[in-house]
C-alpha cells in the first residue's frame, strides 16, 4: 500500500516537472528567482531583468522591449500582478501568443484607456505593422507614470475579464472575434515598466 502512494506522488511530480504549460492544475506559478526567469522566458538581458522580487522592462518608441514565456498557458488561466510604468505610455501583456499573432490586454496612457486587441508581433521586426494592432474594445480609465496598477486577467471557456484595480473591466468572447484560443505569455513596453506579485494559475 505505502509503495503504491509513493509511485503515485512520482508519477504526479514527474508530470509537473515535465509538463509544457507554465502553470499546471497543483501548482500555481510565481515568478520570484532569476533561475525562473532564465529557465521559463525568452528575453534579451539588457531589456528584462529580475531585481529581488521586481520584473523591469526598457524599451523605447522604435524598439519595443518583449518578453515570452517558453511554455503555453493552460486553456483556462488566472494571471494577477501589480504594474507600475515608469517612463513613455504604453504597457501590453501579450495574451496567447501563437507564432506572431497574440491577444492585446494593455494600459495606454496617451488616450487613457485600457484596452483589448488583436496583436501581431515580429521579434525580427520593428517596422510599423509587424508589432502592434487594432483595437477591439476600449474603457477610459485614468492612468499615470509612476503609479502601481492591480492587474487581473481571466479566460475561463473562451471568455476573457481584463481588470485593473478591480474598478474597471473589460469582457470579451475570443471565440466570436476569432482570437487565438492558445499560446504564451509575454509583456511588451515602449519605455520602462515594472511588475511584481506575478502568479499564474490554472482554472477549471
Amino acid at each position: 500500500m505505502r509503495f503504491n502512494y509513493y509511485a503515485a506522488l512520482l508519477t504526479i511530480l514527474l508530470l509537473t516537472s515535465c509538463s509544457n504549460s507554465i502553470s499546471t492544475v497543483r501548482k500555481e506559478y510565481k515568478l520570484a528567482e532569476v533561475s525562473k526567469l532564465k529557465s521559463d522566458w525568452n528575453s534579451d538581458s539588457k531589456e528584462w531583468l529580475l531585481k529581488k522580487d521586481t520584473l523591469i522592462g526598457t524599451g523605447g518608441p522604435m524598439h519595443w522591449g518583449v518578453i515570452l514565456s517558453k511554455k503555453q498557458l493552460p486553456k483556462n488561466y488566472e494571471i494577477n500582478f501589480k504594474a507600475n510604468t515608469t517612463k513613455e505610455s504604453l504597457f501590453e501583456i501579450m495574451l496567447n501568443f501563437d507564432k506572431e499573432n497574440y491577444i492585446r490586454t494593455y494600459l495606454y496612457q496617451i488616450d487613457q484607456n485600457i484596452v483589448i486587441g488583436r496583436g501581431v508581433y515580429d521579434k525580427n521586426s520593428d517596422e510599423y505593422g509587424k508589432r502592434g494592432g487594432k483595437s477591439l474594445l476600449t474603457k477610459p480609465m485614468k492612468l499615470e507614470n509612476n503609479k502601481w496598477y492591480t492587474v487581473k486577467i481571466k479566460v475561463q471557456n473562451n471568455q476573457l475579464l481584463f481588470s485593473v484595480n478591480n474598478q474597471t473591466s473589460l469582457e470579451f468572447s475570443l471565440e466570436k472575434s476569432n482570437l487565438s484560443q492558445k499560446g504564451k505569455l509575454g509583456f511588451i513596453t515602449n519605455g520602462e515598466v515594472k511588475i511584481t506579485d506575478l502568479t499564474i494559475k490554472t482554472l477549471q
